[in-house]
């Protein structure tokens, strides 16, 4: 898409997936032109869409130009609406695509939380088949992957895949941008049933707040039942220092995640593999997270290419205590799953120290004992959260307790 100037006056957008231009008239009515690759087969139905979000948008008065090179119709009607309203038309107006299969998804708070993939906002290309690869969520991002000319088009793209992409068992997750284009971001997604909103680079409690209440007001005034959780990235040495009071900032913090590009670049150090210009502020985030309750994410692995890297860096962050790793690639989800599932040792060990403290509850004893050794409550915490993420990856069987007893 082209930037400010004239362009940009026009409404005018350069895409992959259609081109649309808009030239607002005084008077003449409305000159609809359309051509499109898929002409022969889906022609009518592009010019219909068009049409439809035209009338939508109340556009009276203006030539549109239309080039389609086979966008689906929840992404032809976001670029018509981009561009209508970088014209200057269609205020307080908008065109939604009629809610798709997976619009209905419940958020959860408890869940898996292992790998977040990432997907460019502004590139709806990598929504379509985002489920196929089975990440725990999808995060459909706003922020650093869109540049500030395609922010506006973006959030339209994002808000319409929200209602029309199926993301089957994926936690809907965006990651909005920060200060008042956050706030605006919010507004756009919430009524979409977004579960999740990844909040970048918070260095105060406060920050955090702000976007809970605007999601709390968008919320309600939607009629919406279903909380939107927050997980905030951590990303710079004042975030880290405040990092306990962010993870307390709101009942609907979920997660907390450290973003490692921006940190090391906010120390002027060089990140490195092996991470020991960021070892404290990992240790930190999993300290916040734990005491706040909540689950510790670690940073993406930015090397595609290095499987057995990823393996690594997964193992060294479960050692840390973190239970998930972001994914810029769908090829890291299943090396992410693998890592980050309990080991075979693990599943058992934590059975036994689980079916140990089920016996104590049972009899009302006030200690916990496995053979002679007792079980402090935080190995039988880590033991229950253990047995959970088996059992839901299928590690346990059903009625594994009948069989251990």
């Amino acid at each position: 898409m082209k930037g400010a100037g004239e362009a940009g006056r026009r409404g005018e957008k350069v895409r992959s997936d259609c081109w649309v231009r808009v030239e607002p008239k005084s008077r003449g009515g409305l000159r609809l032109s359309v051509t499109t690759k898929v002409e022969a087969m889906y022609g009518e139905a592009v010019r219909a869409t068009c049409s439809m979000a035209l009338e939508a948008l109340g556009v009276r008065h203006a030539v549109v130009t239309v080039e389609d090179y086979g966008a689906l119709d929840f992404v032809l009607a976001a670029r018509v609406e981009a561009a209508v309203k970088r014209a200057g038309l269609g205020e307080g107006r908008a065109c939604l695509p009629e809610p798709g299969p997976g619009f209905g998804a419940k958020a959860v708070r408890e869940r898996l939380r292992r790998s977040r993939l990432y997907l460019p906002g502004n590139e709806p290309k990598f929504f379509l088949n985002a489920a196929l690869h089975e990440p725990d969520g999808v995060i459909l991002d706003l922020e650093d992957s869109v540049a500030p000319s395609e922010k506006d088009a973006a959030r339209l793209l994002v808000r319409n895949a929200l209602r029309a992409v199926d993301f089957a068992a994926c936690e809907r997750t965006v990651r909005i941008n920060q200060g008042q284009r956050g706030l605006e971001d919010v507004e756009a997604v919430v009524p979409q049933n977004v579960h999740l909103l990844l909040i970048p680079k918070v260095e105060s409690a406060e920050q955090v707040r702000a976007v809970d209440e605007r999601a709390e007001e968008v919320r309600k005034a939607s009629g919406l039942k279903a909380p939107v959780h927050l997980m905030p990235i951590i990303e710079s040495a004042l975030g880290c220092f405040h990092a306990l009071d962010i993870a307390k900032a709101s009942p609907r913090v979920v997660a907390l995640t450290i973003g490692l590009e921006d940190y090391t670049a906010d120390l002027g150090a060089q990140r490195t593999q092996e991470g020991r210009e960021s070892f404290w502020a990992r240790s930190v985030v999993v300290n916040a997270a734990r005491a706040a309750g909540v689950t510790p994410i670690d940073t993406v692995f930015s090397d595609v290419t290095d499987m057995e890297g990823l393996r690594q860096a997964c193992l060294e962050a479960k050692a840390l205590g973190f239970e998930g790793k972001g994914c810029i690639h769908p090829r890291q989800v299943p090396v992410v799953h693998e890592a980050f599932a309990p080991s075979a040792e693990e599943t058992e060990k934590a059975t036994r120290i689980v079916l140990a403290f089920e016996k104590a509850e049972k009899e009302g004893l006030g200690v916990v004992a496995l053979g002679s050794k007792m079980i402090d409550p935080p190995v039988v915490k880590r033991a229950l959260r253990t047995v959970k993420m088996a059992e839901a990856l299928g590690l346990l069987p059903k009625g594994w307790r009948k069989e251990k007893k």
